[in-house]
């Protein structure tokens, strides 16, 4: 069997071209391959055409290359944390194709299955079956590029609309476990898009926290075979290239006052713990 470890993210995406399409797993900045994105951002490749579920943040994940200008084109269905991303958008200088989420997935599954296209009810009836969904602006605010009509077929009584499957140059990928000839393990909310784009690229690249000898995973633990991969680079969890961070941190106010309970709604509390009440009693309720 192959050893497809390489020895630095670097290495790993040297040969990614300008030009290049690049499906990247992830959702929101959770299972994002911080590492690999960071060495295509280091090589200075542009002109991209990424397939993700949405395009990072203003400051991490893709959006490092979106602020750079280093996309020129994206297939996302989830966008709206990242503000410089709304601007090029309407400035006219990135071109996007607005696909929804489920079908999303189902592309990328259906390009690594060797699937070319297939039916769904997903967007019939919407600009997205119907054509017309603005994909690039002009400078001035007109559309420059619309969304083009797709077929649309009648399967019993209902209509659903074809959409091809995506097989992008390469994939991105994040995995919590891996070994040598490629065979890997996500971690919970990761399994979103990673699997996906795994299958999908034509070349995969596969960065990994834990790098295990080939015989530890368990056969029926592994989510993606290493067939659908070709390099995988080690990035141990705690090292500046496997940051993860929070999208939105929010956290509870702390509680200063002691909650007041309207008197009205005592005798509903008493009778529903078999004692009486009167404005002013205290109610102790005691978990069975």
């Amino acid at each position: 069997m192959i050893n497809k470890v390489v020895a630095s993210a670097a290495v790993a995406v040297k040969d990614i071209h300008h030009g290049a399409s690049l499906a990247v797993g992830g959702f929101g900045l959770c299972g994002i391959p911080v590492a690999l994105i960071q060495a295509v951002y280091d090589a200075g490749t542009a002109g991209l055409e990424t397939v993700s579920n949405n395009c990072g943040v203003d400051d991490w994940g893709l959006g490092i290359l979106l602020r750079d200008g280093r996309i020129r084109r994206t297939v996302s269905s989830y966008v709206g944390e990242n503000k410089e991303f709304a601007r090029q958008f309407l400035a006219g200088e990135l071109e996007v194709e607005l696909t929804p989420q489920g079908t999303l997935a189902e592309k990328l599954r259906a390009g690594g299955a060797g699937i070319p296209a297939f039916y769904t009810a997903a967007g019939v009836g919407t600009q997205v079956s119907e054509g017309g969904l603005p994909r690039r602006y002009d400078a001035d605010g007109t559309v420059a590029i619309s969304s083009p009509p797709k077929e649309v077929r009648r399967f019993g009584d209902a209509d659903f609309v074809l959409e091809e499957s995506l097989t992008p140059d390469f994939a991105l990928v994040h995995a919590w476990k891996g070994d040598w000839h490629g065979n890997l393990v996500f971690h919970a909310t990761a399994m979103n898009f990673n699997p996906l784009c795994a299958m999908a690229g034509k070349i995969t690249i596969a960065e990994v926290e834990e790098l295990v000898e080939p015989g530890e995973l368990d056969p029926e633990h592994v989510h993606v075979p290493g067939i659908f991969v070709q390099r995988v680079v080690h990035v141990p969890a705690g090292t500046p290239g496997s940051q993860k961070r929070i999208e939105k941190r929010t956290v509870s106010e702390p509680i200063t006052e002691t909650p007041v309970v309207d008197p009205q709604m005592l005798p509903n509390l008493a009778s529903s713990a078999g004692a009486p009440s009167h404005p002013g009693h205290v109610v102790e309720t005691k978990e069975a």
